[in-house]
């Protein structure tokens, strides 16, 4: 009898700057077998998202350990219920879950949410998932968009940013995106409904915000840093709001031995404290509610949102669990259009 095989991706190096692949380790060992009160997972899809390149540094973000040389690379999944030791989970069951970059996981059920019977189960990755609850996390609790007002929402075609768009336009917003290209621009506008977009990589981008933006802005969605907050900064208006919840521009200057010696830290406070700008960071594992109760009103609700055409969600789906390293370093360049999801296996 053959023993089934567990492929999984470890972390094999810390990375210097921007991750290669050789930072990267495919494994396969034995599929673990559930003990009590636990249940084995089957990987079908696995998201692949900005903060897992800080949490490959020795010294992770805070708000989650950091992955250890030699351990699994984290990760959301949907996966399938493949043997349950747990009286609440059975056999069969499609469940959003936390399997991280393997073919088979193990989990005690806490952490797991019943997918049902779902036309497109990837969503609960994207829209409906973890980035679309990071994007209405932010808005409702920071940013608060009034109709009429200007939000500019940054990596606008990524992930959380499509979502922050879409739903800024839903409470009567202006929204202006950025992204990087002329392809990505026009999907903002033509795909998305933003009322305007403008290219970062543009040698006049700051200029051609401004432009976009001729009323000022009152709330940016936070996401990158970098030049684009530069341009950002000057347009912010009286009593502005900022939600931050990264800053993918810096991202692989962790693990350098040198960082870009600009200092953006006088314009900055000399801008929230002119300005009267409210600039909150936050994380949305600390709004997910008892018993996942937020989140899952949310799931239900942009479901029925995405199904009824109110809300758009683009995927670019990678094939296979092997290509998962190169999908990251791909993410983090920038080189995707809407929510990066690696097919592990077929439903």
């Amino acid at each position: 009898m053959t023993t089934p095989l567990n492929r999984r991706i470890v972390l094999a190096a810390r990375p210097q700057g921007r991750p290669v692949p050789e930072d990267f380790r495919l494994e396969t060992v034995p599929v673990p077998a559930p003990g009590a009160g636990q249940v084995l997972l089957r990987t079908l899809s696995l998201s692949l998202d900005p903060y897992m390149r800080n949490l490959m540094e020795e010294i992770g973000p805070g708000y989650a350990p950091p992955i250890g040389l030699g351990e699994v690379l984290v990760g959301g999944t949907v996966s399938r219920v493949v043997e349950s030791r747990h009286p609440d989970w059975r056999a069969g069951e499609l469940v959003l879950a936390n399997g991280g970059w393997q073919d088979y996981a193990l989990s005690d059920g806490q952490d797991l949410v019943p997918l049902g019977d779902v036309s497109r189960p990837s969503l609960a990755l994207g829209a409906a998932g973890m980035p679309g609850f990071t994007a209405q996390v932010g808005l409702a609790e920071i940013g608060r968009p009034r109709p009429g007002e200007t939000v500019v929402v940054g990596a606008a075609t990524g992930a959380v940013g499509a979502m922050v768009g879409q739903l800024a336009r839903r409470a009567g917003a202006r929204v202006v995106g950025i992204a990087s290209g002329a392809d990505k621009v026009r999907h903002l506008v033509d795909t998305f409904g933003f009322d305007a977009a403008v290219d970062r990589r543009d040698p006049r981008f700051a200029e051609r915000l401004r432009e976009a933006a001729p009323a000022g802005i009152d709330v940016y969605f936070e996401s990158v840093g970098g030049a684009v907050l530069d341009a950002v900064l000057p347009l912010l208006n009286l009593g502005a709001r900022v939600p931050v919840c990264g800053f993918i521009a810096h991202y692989n200057e962790a693990g350098k031995d040198e960082v870009p010696a600009q200092d953006r830290r006088p314009a900055l406070l000399a801008t929230l404290l002119q300005k009267r700008v409210r600039m909150e960071g936050f994380i949305v594992l600390d709004h997910y509610g008892d018993g996942l109760s937020r989140f899952k009103a949310f799931q239900r609700e942009m479901l029925a949102a995405i199904a009824a055409g109110e809300v758009r969600a683009l995927e670019h789906v990678i094939d296979g669990l092997e290509l998962a390293p190169r999908g990251l370093i791909d993410l983090l360049d920038g080189r995707h259009l809407g929510k990066v999801v690696v097919t592990v296996a077929a439903p």
